[in-house]
């Protein structure tokens, strides 16, 4: 096995095939990817959301790559084990219009500069709401049989913008290769994220294994195992409506409600902690016509009910 590196200039921002490799490995070689935030460099510990205001989001979400494995053929499975991941000491979140399941009731730019923590990130020291860190690259990927630049910003059979908070340390993704060598790439680095939610955006380095499996032909779209997490105790609220993506607003909405009753949030910053804290989850749907969709947040992170 060797150990090999990735720079934070080797960025792209497309999946192309016809894309040159940054790097040729054996399987089950480890290689740690620098990797800028999804931002590109644009946002940074001291920007406002003044800043928001200059940002080009075409050179948004850059990976890291492409490495090629050797002996990865069409047909294979790439196995990526996530071996290590290292933050700085900042992340941001950010609002911006048009963007984001509510984008029509929050219509202004906003953004939050995080201070990170060992373990957590305060989101209000005073009234004592914390968000645990569990890091992980929203972006793996491999490139794809066709011909031509693919955008970064959506997910694919073949990985890409996954955004799955569950990939992190300790944790094995499987992804379907299609050309020569998988060419896979990284990025998009996350301190924290809700499930269904946007994150906590930051640079990270991140160390992983690639290796050639020839024996899970069934991999056809990302395949992941991973660590549960330890028991949880959650307040949750629920939409219910016959149109799924109705039913999942309404349940954030009913959750911005709650903490803007119960914790004295303002909406803005009821929704921003939504996004990096809370879960998204389909509680039913079989009993037509009606979906049941429920977003849950951990007590840990907002403390106690205020009843005051």
């Amino acid at each position: 096995m060797s150990i090999h590196s990735v720079r934070r200039e080797c960025a792209n921002l497309a999946w192309d095939n016809s894309i040159a490799p940054a790097l040729h490995v054996k399987s089950g070689d480890e290689i740690t990817f620098d990797c800028v935030d999804a931002s590109n460099g644009q946002l940074t510990a001291e920007s406002t959301v003044a800043t928001l205001e200059t940002i080009n989001m075409a050179a948004f979400n850059p990976v890291n790559g492409p490495v090629f494995v050797e002996g990865a053929q069409p047909g294979d499975t790439l196995q990526v084990d996530v071996l290590r991941i290292e933050n700085p000491e900042w992340g941001w979140t950010g609002l911006f219009p048009g963007f984001g399941l509510l984008a029509d009731e929050f219509p202004e730019p906003a953004l939050k500069i995080w201070k990170l923590e060992e373990g957590f990130a305060w989101f209000d020291e005073k009234k004592g709401i914390k968000v645990p860190l569990r890091p992980f690259a929203g972006e793996m990927g491999v490139a794809q049989k066709k011909e031509g630049a693919l955008s970064t910003i959506p997910p694919y059979h073949t990985g890409g913008n996954i955004d799955t908070k569950h990939i992190t340390v300790g944790s094995t993704l499987f992804l379907p290769v299609e050309v020569e060598g998988a060419l896979f790439s990284i990025g998009d680095g996350h301190a924290a994220q809700g499930d269904g939610g946007s994150a906590i955006e930051t640079p990270m380095k991140v160390t992983v294994r690639l290796s050639v499996r020839k024996d899970k032909p069934y991999t056809q779209t990302p395949h992941f195992s991973t660590v549960s997490e330890p028991e949880t105790e959650y307040y949750c609220t629920t939409g219910v409506d016959s149109d799924i993506r109705e039913a999942t607003r309404s349940a954030v909405r009913n959750m911005i409600a709650f903490l803007v009753a119960e914790y004295g949030l303002s909406r803005v910053e009821a929704y921003i902690l939504c996004s990096v804290a809370a879960d998204l989850r389909m509680h039913e749907v079989v009993d037509m016509p009606n979906y049941v969709i429920g977003m849950m947040i951990p007590r840990a992170v907002v403390g106690p009910l205020n009843t005051a």
